[in-house]
Formats: structure tokens, sequence, C-alpha cells
């Protein structure tokens, strides 16, 4: 079977999405804020490497899909940089918003890592599952694998997969992106949420590589 992937100007499978979207429209996400209050504090630095993501998803085009086997891209909308970088970007800003972590940041900065996330970001599109005569029901499915790595020990300590599918209040492109937010921002507190507790775990129980 032949995966296909629309250019931005050949969605002719999507011309009877409802656009909001003027020409050059661009959207942002954003970070998770809120974060559970028994989340346990971790003195170290961690760093965040960007997304793996296929070549459908790794664009600043917003995908939706037909079918299942078929991708194609909203016209005249565009994310503000390529998916992977905004995923990347919203999760150290979301381990940041937690207060729980001494440090974090990109693989980019040249911060001394105790632990890495190494992300892989699976599924990031709209998924059209109902098409009437005057609408589509597009769901959008994020889904995103996560690897822990021990710096010091030089190797996987957990690993994980989170996913959320939310229902677009309409096919227009504003909601679309709506639904695109809730689910990230879901993904992202879970998998930060998994992630602290697993690194405190591994860092009590590895003197090494712990400061108390």
């Amino acid at each position: 079977m032949t995966l296909l992937v629309a250019s931005l100007g050949g969605c002719a499978g999507l011309g009877t999405l409802k656009q909001a979207a003027k020409p050059n429209d661009l959207y942002l996400l954003s970070p998770k804020s809120t974060f559970s209050s028994s989340l346990p504090r971790i003195q170290k630095q961690i760093v965040v490497q960007e997304p793996t993501a296929t070549a459908a998803v790794n664009t600043d085009q917003i995908a939706v899909q037909p079918t299942r086997l078929q991708v194609q891209y909203l016209p005249r909308a565009r994310w503000v940089d390529r998916a992977p970088l905004i995923v990347q970007a919203l999760l150290v800003e979301s381990y940041e918003n937690s207060g729980k972590v001494a440090a974090v940041g990109r693989s980019t900065v040249g911060l001394r890592a105790d632990y890495v996330i190494v992300p892989d970001l699976r599924e990031f599109q709209g998924i059209v599952v109902a098409d009437t005569e005057n609408a589509k029901t597009v769901r959008i499915e994020v889904r995103m694998n996560i690897k822990i790595i021990d710096e010091f020990e030089d190797k996987i300590i957990a690993s994980s997969s989170f996913q959320e599918n939310v229902v677009a209040a309409s096919d227009q492109t504003p909601d679309l992106v709506r639904a695109f937010d809730d689910a990230l921002g879901k993904t992202m507190r879970d998998a930060v949420e998994w992630s602290i507790r697993k690194i405190n775990s591994h860092a009590v129980n590895n003197p090494r590589t712990s400061p108390y």
C-alpha cells in the first residue's frame, strides 16, 4: 500500500471542509500549565530532544487524513513552525511550568543533562471520521512515545506511549486547531507527569546520580 502525501495546492479531497482561514494564516499551540499537586520535585537537569516524526508530520502544514491511507493538508493554514519543533518547545515550557524540575532546555542550548527526554511524534493529524453533504466530522489524534535516558549510565530507564483523541467542534480551521491544542495539551501533561515520577524514582534508587 502507498501512503499518498498531497501538497498544499492539491487538497481537492478537503475542498468541502469549511475553511475559516485566510491566506498565510499561522497558528500557535499552547504549553501545559496545570499538573498534579502530588508530583515530586527533582533536582535534576533535563534536556528535551527534538521529536522524530514521519515526513507527513514533520512539516508546518496542518495534516488531515480523509482516509487512513491518504494525507492532505489544510489550505491557507500553517503552524508557526514544523510540528516536531513546536512540540519540543512546548514540552520544555511544560516542564518549566510544572515547577518540579531543577533545569530544562532543548538539546541545542548546551545544557549538561542528567536525563534526556527522547520523544517520537507518532500521530499529529486530523482523521475524517464522518462525511456528510454539509460538513465533515474530524477527530484530532496526537500520539507521542517517550524514552528517558540516564546520561550518567547511558541507558534507557523507561519508555511509554501517550495518546489523546479529540473530536473537533466543526471542520473549520479554528475549531480544528483548538482540538489539536486540547489533544496535545493532555498528551504533554501525561508525558511530563509520568517522566518526572520515573526520573525521581530512578534518582532515588541510584545513588551515583542522586543528590540525596
